[in-house]
C-alpha cells in the first residue's frame, strides 16, 4: 500500500493562453472519463527552466509555441491527486503536482493549433472560452486550482 504522504509533488507548469479577446484555451483530455477539459501542463525536466518548459509543453501538447509569456502566478500550486489515482497516474511515482502557472498570449491562428502532433494526443477536442463561462466545464479535481488561476491570470492578459 503508497502512502501518500510519503510520495512527493512532481515539478510542473501550467499554460493559460489568451487570445486577443482574452478568451482562455481550454481543451478535453483524451485520457479520463466524463469529458474533463483543461488547460495545457506538464512536467518540468531536469534541468529546464519553468518558462522553457511552459513553451516545451504547448508544442508537444496542442502543436505550437506561437505565444509570448505575459507573467506568472506568484505562488507555486499544488494540488494532490485523488485516491483512486495514487499509485496509478504520474508513473504512480508522486501525490500530486506542485505547479508554476503562466499567462501566456497566443501570437498565431486557429490552424496553428494541431492537438495531433503528440502521439498519443492528450487532447481530442478544444476552444476559446471567456473566462466567466469556463465554470460550465468539467474541470475535475483541479476545479479549486482553477478557480484561483483564471481571475488572476485573466488580469495579465486583457483584451486587445
Amino acid at each position: 500500500m503508497i502512502d501518500p504522504p510519503l510520495l512527493p509533488y512532481r515539478p510542473n507548469v501550467g499554460a493559460m493562453l489568451f487570445d486577443r479577446r482574452g478568451h482562455i484555451f481550454l481543451a478535453r483530455r483524451t485520457d479520463l472519463p466524463g469529458e474533463v477539459w483543461q488547460c495545457p501542463q506538464g512536467g518540468i525536466d531536469d534541468g529546464e527552466t519553468p518558462e522553457g518548459a511552459v513553451m516545451r509543453e504547448l508544442g508537444e501538447e496542442i502543436g505550437t509555441t506561437r505565444a509570448e509569456i505575459l507573467g506568472h502566478y506568484p505562488d507555486w500550486l499544488s494540488y494532490d491527486l485523488p485516491p483512486h489515482l495514487i499509485g496509478k497516474a504520474l508513473h504512480g511515482k508522486y501525490r500530486g503536482q506542485t505547479q508554476r502557472w503562466f499567462a501566456l498570449r497566443f501570437l498565431g491562428t486557429d490552424a496553428d493549433i494541431d492537438l495531433d502532433s503528440q502521439h498519443p494526443p492528450e487532447f481530442d477536442a478544444w476552444q476559446w472560452v471567456a473566462a466567466a463561462d469556463i465554470f460550465d466545464f468539467n474541470l475535475g479535481f483541479k476545479r479549486p486550482l482553477y478557480e484561483t488561476l483564471v481571475p488572476a491570470l485573466s488580469l495579465l492578459a486583457p483584451p486587445l
